[in-house]
């Protein structure tokens, strides 16, 4: 014990963290002056912080500096009651405490602002620790004492948000995060049962074995059509609960999840509106079944989105989606590279072939003939004839594998570095 105290005490000048005592000031207004009771602006001066009102606490060799009377705004925590006293080092003239620096980085912040962030590089299950170890709880945060300046009646605790955007976070995180909750596990594993439905019933529709058990007067079409309604009643509610407990409407709309789950229910809302039209305009059924017929031929093919919905549910594949966007420079690359071999050889093919060979009649044939082969999927559907046209068909495969290849190994290594980049972050 005395070679840690040492070595802390040693290390003590250089392991230093100055945090201000902000906190001596509350029920501030937006420009850092004092409010009334009554909310409105105050003339008092706060109180200037002495040595005396110092507190030096040093985590695992890092010192933080901050005042007594912040922590004591929390009587029922551990840095705000007498049992801090156990933790004295008299050799170090400060409190140790050998605990995770990030989480408590954030336990601090939380005695000066009223407010708890956890960082982002911590787990859920550490940060919960360190917080039951400091004894933040719900009940010791809602509790303020009167050591700051000036009435503190109406002080707001750290659930000064409201009742609604406490309850609001919890719901959003109950539905973003599985792990939350053996609840919120349960909730994203019917929706993955219920997005299984849904893909079932869209394949199922086209195969002409049971197709027409989806038609109307077929006996399983009612209880064909009350499973798609359950399934659709279900993204409904989901998509209603994330877009009220959404941080900010324009977030909301910015995430494309959302709009994928929009799109993935809005079929089926239109193919009703459709039906009750046709059913008001029996008048004129031909022309309106033209345009019925249309509107359902669309409907159902973004019905096809459902299948995004997956993502939400994998961390990885949203993780994979990130390094896509990261690594957009050398995809555009690969793009490029692609596009100006596709046109060059397309066009040289289409000359040389289109007086012999009728699977060359334009350049864009030639083009989809370049493009099969660079790539080296070959389907065989156009193949060159003529012995010129062999030989420039050897130069482009030749050609498409060499230089396809160096702009995938750049693509490679940059998909692999921001991928470790971004699996640390979790």
């Amino acid at each position: 014990m005395a070679q840690l105290v040492s070595v802390l005490a040693s290390n003590a000048n250089i392991l230093t963290q100055v945090v201000l005592p902000s906190c001596n000031l509350r029920n501030n207004g937006d420009d850092g002056s004092n409010l009334n009771a009554n909310g409105g602006k105050s003339n008092a001066v706060p109180i200037p912080t002495t040595s005396a009102d110092l507190c030096y606490i040093n985590v695992s060799g890092k010192q933080y500096i901050t005042t007594h009377s912040c922590l004591q705004q929390y009587p029922l925590t551990l840095l705000g009651s007498q049992e801090k006293e156990l933790f004295w080092i008299p050799e170090l003239k400060s409190y140790y405490f050998n605990r995770n620096r990030d989480c408590f980085e954030s336990i601090l912040t939380f005695y000066q602002t009223g407010r708890e962030f956890r960082p982002l590089s911590v787990d859920d299950e550490i940060y919960e620790a360190e917080r039951k170890f400091f004894k933040i709880e719900m009940k010791a945060r809602a509790q303020e004492t009167s050591v700051s300046v000036g009435d503190t009646s109406d002080a707001v605790p750290i659930c000064c948000d409201g009742d609604w955007k406490t309850t609001r976070k919890r719901v959003h995180r109950f539905l973003m995060d599985p792990r939350c909750s053996r609840w919120a596990t349960a909730w994203h594993i019917l929706d993955i049962v219920f997005i299984c439905i849904s893909i079932t019933l869209l394949v199922m529709e086209t195969d002409s074995n049971v197709k027409d058990a989806f038609q109307e007067g077929h006996a399983a079409y009612n209880y064909l059509f009350g499973l798609n309604v359950l399934v659709i009643a279900f993204f409904t509610t989901d998509l209603l609960i994330r877009f009220v407990t959404w941080p900010g409407l324009l977030n909301f709309w910015k995430n494309l999840f959302n709009i994928l789950d929009i799109l993935s229910i809005l079929p089926f809302y239109v193919s009703l509106l459709a039906e009750a039209f046709e059913d008001e305009n029996a008048d004129n059924p031909t022309e309106h079944e033209h345009k019925s017929y249309v509107v359902l031929r669309v409907c159902r093919i973004f019905r096809i989105v459902r299948v995004f919905k997956f993502i939400r549910h994998s961390q990885d594949l949203i993780m994979i989606i990130k390094v896509v966007g990261h690594a957009k420079k050398e995809l555009c690359l690969l793009v490029l590279l692609l596009f100006i071999f596709s046109v060059s050889f397309g066009s040289l093919m289409y000359y040389i072939e289109h007086q012999k060979n009728n699977q060359f009649s334009t350049i864009m044939q030639g083009c989809w003939w370049a493009i099969v082969t660079i790539t080296t999927i070959g389907y065989g559907d156009i193949a060159p004839q003529t012995w010129l046209g062999k030989v420039v068909g050897s130069l482009v495969l030749t050609m498409g594998i060499v230089f396809l290849a160096l702009p995938m190994t750049i693509i490679v290594g940059k998909f692999s570095t921001v991928y470790e980049k971004e699996k640390g972050k979790e």
